[in-house]
């Protein structure tokens, strides 16, 4: 109402100083900038209660059943959030409840989805919000942001009569970054200064409790106040799945899809080391996808297969090589699956000449167990897979290419890998102190060594490549067993 009348009183005062002579086009001028700067300011969260993009919802849907592959983060996250579901049996003890869980790990292992499972775990208001949505070039507005985070996740939760709330603020290094790094602009640290002090007026006695959760994949970035006890308590890692984890991620997401008898999701979990629970729900829809354009009814093995090695290195690519080109891939994949099945029989899964992404074509390994820890052996046969491409294109047509430049790369860094570890001819000894001519002269002699012990291997079955090399260019692929089979047939 005072609103109305104070603009009804600016109006009739500038009509009149207008009907007396006086130029008011200054006054209008001014008048309009400041409404647009107003409006502005109102659209960007400066004044009013705008807070963006965060919403405070009720109970969201999910439950930590709907999360495969992550038994070790969801056992540890639930005892944290008991502190919040036995609130009676908490204060008769003098326990501080928790404040924060920060929960770390690589992009698509699920940490979103346990945070609303932990809403949904503790009967509580979940209110999510990414890091980017506070910081502005005002000054001010994300430390208002914060502010009104909190308040509308206590408002909500009173409303819908719940005494707790969980805030989940992902990405969260965007606002807690380390302090000083921005000097030119303050409004970073402001704005982390104020979710410190909110975290800091948690109480066990509040009307509505509060959990604070985030999640990060740069956890090293994080200022130490944030991380410090009493504000983010607990930090839960949240991991890629192992083997056991990958098929069940796998169950959850075919529940829904008609399944072909041939499919193995424990051989799918196997070719698929090292993937989150994301490329996994892609690699189930994929497979979905390929079915429905063949108007299949059932999803089979090979869809399975396809969508792997569509995930791992895209979509088909449109491009034709030349014959030449097309004949060398094929030799220097060949040499590839050759040592792999040398290393270790029944390794390759795969050998194809179809373009996919920035690569003319691939050999795909099923990896026999998800390794951890590698020896010297190990590294080494790795170094012999990487280096039968090049030499396979030397011993059968006589020179290399420029196709063999990532397989190097890799190769270098797994020597250096063997260094660092303390596993050459150097002993243990510090990167950084090994003098550059020293590390040339070493990594050499690992990778001469290895050349000698395939080239000898390649010499002794040059006729294996001929007959796959003939499929290949038929077929532009060649699966494991078939591989395996002529290996038989020529292998001396």
């Amino acid at each position: 109402m005072i609103k109305e009348i104070s603009l009804g009183l600016g109006l009739a005062a500038v009509i009149f100083l207008g009907i007396i002579g006086y130029d008011v086009t200054p006054l209008v001028f001014f008048a309009a900038a400041g409404g647009a700067l107003f409006f502005l300011a109102r659209s960007r969260g400066m004044v009013g209660k705008n807070i963006g993009n965060v919403t405070s919802n009720s109970t969201p849907a999910g439950s930590f059943s709907d999360i495969g592959g992550q038994a070790s983060a969801i056992n540890e996250l639930r005892e944290a959030l008991e502190f919040i579901r036995s609130y009676e049996k908490i204060k008769k003890l003098g326990i501080r409840p928790l404040k924060g869980v920060l929960l770390t790990g690589p992009p698509g292992t699920g940490k979103t989805l346990m945070a609303r499972a932990a809403a949904n775990f503790t009967d509580a208001v979940f209110a999510s919000c990414s890091g980017s949505e506070f910081i502005e070039m005002y000054a001010g507005v994300g430390a208002q942001r914060v502010r009104q985070l909190f308040k509308s996740a206590r408002d909500t939760a009173l409303k819908q009569k719940k005494s707790n709330a969980v805030i989940f603020i992902d990405e969260i290094d965007i606002l807690g970054g380390k302090r000083g790094q921005n000097s030119s602009h303050h409004e970073y640290d402001q704005t982390l200064n104020q979710l410190l002090v909110e975290m800091d007026g948690l109480k066990i006695d509040d009307r509505v409790r509060v959990l604070v959760m985030a999640a990060t994949n740069r956890s090293d970035m994080l200022d130490p106040a944030l991380l410090r006890p009493g504000r983010f308590d607990r930090q839960v890692t949240v991991d890629l799945p192992d083997r056991d984890g990958r098929k069940e991620i796998l169950n959850l997401h075919t529940a829904n899809k008609p399944l072909g008898v041939d499919v193995s999701l424990d051989s799918v979990a196997k070719e698929t080391f090292g993937f989150s629970g994301a490329h996994l729900e892609s690699v189930a829809n994929e497979a979905a996808i390929l079915a429905m354009r063949e108007e299949c009814k059932e999803i089979s093995y090979r869809h399975f297969h396809e969508a792997v090695d569509k995930v791992m290195m895209g979509e088909k690519l449109d491009r034709k090589p030349s014959h030449e080109e097309i004949r060398r891939v094929a030799i220097h994949e060949s040499g590839h699956a050759l040592l792999s099945e040398c290393i270790r029989p029944g390794s390759v899964s795969a050998v194809t000449i179809t373009p996919r992404g920035k690569a003319l074509g691939y050999m795909r390994q099923t990896p026999d167990n998800d390794n951890y820890l590698h020896t010297c052996e190990n590294l080494e046969s790795q170094i012999a897979v990487m280096l039968a491409g090049a030499l396979a294109e030397e011993l059968i047509l006589g020179n290399r290419s420029t196709g063999a430049s990532n397989d190097f790369e890799q190769t270098v860094n797994v020597v250096e890998q063997i260094i660092k570890s303390g596993m050459s001819e150097l002993g243990v000894v510090s990167w950084d102190s090994v003098p550059s001519d020293t590390r040339f002269q070493v990594t050499n002699k690992i990778i001469r060594k290895q050349e000698e012990f395939v080239r000898e291997y390649l010499e002794k079955n040059k006729e294996v490549f001929d007959k796959v090399m003939e499929i290949l260019i038929d077929k532009e692929r060649i699966s494991g067993e078939h591989f395996r089979s002529i290996m038989r047939q020529q292998v001396a």
